[in-house]
Order: C-alpha cells, then structure tokens, then sequence
C-alpha cells in the first residue's frame, strides 16, 4: 500500500507533499457544481490529500472548502489543512481593511484560524506591501492566522521582507521540468532563510502528459481551459512544440521504465528539488479526478540516468530566467 510523503512545514503544521489545488473551481476550466465538488473533496481527503490550497479571488473556492469541512464533522476525524491567499488591489493596507478580508476568508471557510496565509502583491512599487504584512503578522499574534507565507514574490522582494524582520513560512511559486528559475536566485535564498517553496504549475496545465504526446501544436481554440492557454505562453517562451516534444519523448521513456505516467515523472522531478515542500496540483472537481495515479508519485524514484536524460533536452532551451525574470514576474 502506497505511504503518502507528508512534510512539517513548521513544527504544528504537516501537509501532505501533493496539495489540492482550487485554482480550476474559479472558471475558465469547465462548469463546476457545488455537490459535486464537495462530494469530490471528502473522496480526495479520505484517500489522504488532507492539504487545500486557494484563494479569495478563486470564485467559490473558499466557499466550497466551509462546505466540505462541514460533511467532514462525522464522517473522519482527520483534520484538513487549509492554505488561503490574499491578494488585494494595490492601495492602502490599514488594519481594518486587511482583517476585513481575512474575517471574510475565515467565514467563507467555517474556520477559526487559517492554516497558511499566503499574501500576494501586484504592484512592487506600491510599498503598502509592507503595511499589509505588518497587519497580517498582527492577525497572526490574533489567532486568526497561524502561519504566513508569500505566493509569487520573487528573491529581492523576499529579501526586503526578510530585512524588515518578518517571519515567512513559504513562497508559492511556478516550478516545473521546463520552469526551473527558482534554483537561478529563489532556492539558495529560502535555503539560507529556512523558507518552503510551494510549487504550481509543476504539470504546465496538463500539457505534461500522454495526451500531448506525439500530436500536433494545438489552437488557441483546442485549448479549452485557462491553464492550457496560460502554459502554452510557457511552453512557446521556453523552446517550442517542437522540442516540447522531445522533452515528453524523454519523460515517456522514463515513465515506461518505472511503469508510471508522464504526469508522476514530471511531478517527482520537482518533489525532489531543495527546499521543495510540496506540489498544488489542480483539481476540476466532479470533472475529472487523478487520486490513483497521483498515488503513484510517492512510489516513484528517479535515478541519475533519467535526470541526465532530461537535462540532455531542458539545455537546449531558452533559460526562462533570462526571458521572464526571477518567479512571479509574468505577474507584473
């Protein structure tokens, strides 16, 4: 029977190492109903994915994790761990306007304390930044945040928050076999700073798997979900289809090996990175389901000849690095 990989993000608080992402429940990614999700939600946590990852901006996420911890109370005794974000519009961040939405946050998820608190930021030189951390960090001496991290900050900014004496649990950033930009600057600064990155997009949208493989370049009107049309934008920027192509040759070549799929090849490869806590995989509840075959990541090891063979096609690639900038510029 397969272990799932846990890791203690801080001494009171354990995830599971593949996280429920609920990007894909605010759109763009098909119609997705309410029972359904929830339904879908208490099968994911009983087959031991007790980690959720959202946002106050991912329409009914929120929503639906209150719901779901409700159908939880009799049915199992295991507590889920929830991540939330917040991701405000530039401006002022007083006391009042930031407690207002994490006392909103609280309700829509039928918690009293937030598990992580990831705080984002549009606009760098808007230095309310700094304002708003000071007054989640006194949420956090409240009670009503436990932990709190950042999502898509890169390294200089990190290091400014650093400077200024906050505490900083974990930065959730892109990362996949084609996105390695977080090892250029990000990965030696959260080493130093005992920070955890939280990886997305670690499957580029579901382009990293079989059913890509060996076809043509699809249309914009082919990718039918707003992550294909976003990691497509990634794809194009790091090399192409064509060497995409070799890229999931390579990575068929070593899922067959291990009899596994593209999909676990893809995810274990980030998994076993430094200072790598987890991966958020997205879930589109009631529309499609991976319980099983995520299952499979946490049997899975790679050995060197699989990495040297993946190397042999990421070097010839456009370093990303240099093309978008350090993790989260594509936001700004």
């Amino acid at each position: 029977m397969t272990s799932l990989e846990t890791f203690n993000l801080t001494s009171d608080l354990k995830i599971c190492r593949i996280i429920n992402g609920m990007w894909q429940v605010g759109g763009g990614h098909g119609m997705i109903g309410s029972d359904d999700a929830i339904s879908e939600m208490v099968k994911y946590h009983e087959c031991g994915f007790t980690t959720w990852d959202m946002a106050d901006i991912y329409g009914p996420a929120e929503d639906f994790f209150g719901e779901f911890q409700q159908n939880l109370d009799t049915k199992n005794s295991i507590v889920p761990v929830a991540f939330t974000k917040f991701v405000p519009n530039p401006g002022p961040m007083t006391k009042s306007i930031v407690e207002h939405y994490i006392d909103k946050s609280l309700n829509r998820m039928n918690v009293k304390s937030i598990d992580l608190l990831q705080f984002h930021w549009w606009d760098y030189d808007d230095l309310n930044y700094i304002c708003a951390l000071e007054n989640l960090e006194k949420l956090c001496d409240e009670g009503k945040i436990k932990h709190l991290g950042l999502t898509n900050f890169d390294t200089e900014k990190m290091k400014i928050i650093i400077d200024n004496g906050f505490n900083l649990v974990s930065n959730q950033v892109q990362y996949s076999v084609l996105d390695e930009r977080p090892e250029v600057k990000m990965t030696p600064f959260c080493q130093k700073n005992g920070i955890q990155l939280l990886c997305y997009g670690t499957l580029l949208g579901g382009f990293l798997s079989e059913k890509y493989l060996g076809v043509s370049e699809p249309t914009r009107i082919e990718m039918n979900t707003a992550s294909l049309k976003k990691y497509k934008n990634m794809i194009d920027f790091w090399g192409g289809w064509k060497l995409f192509q070799e890229l999931l040759d390579v990575l068929n070549d070593i899922a067959k090996k291990h009899d596994t799929s593209i999909p676990n090849v893809s995810v274990r490869f980030i998994l076993d990175k430094p200072s790598v806590a987890g991966t958020i995989i997205g879930t589109r509840l009631g529309l499609s389901e991976h319980i099983f075959d995520n299952l499979k990541v946490f049997d899975l090891l790679l050995d060197d000849s699989d990495y040297s063979q993946i190397k042999s096609v990421t070097d010839k690639a456009n370093d990303l690095f240099k093309v978008i900038g350090d993790c989260g510029s594509e936001y700004r």
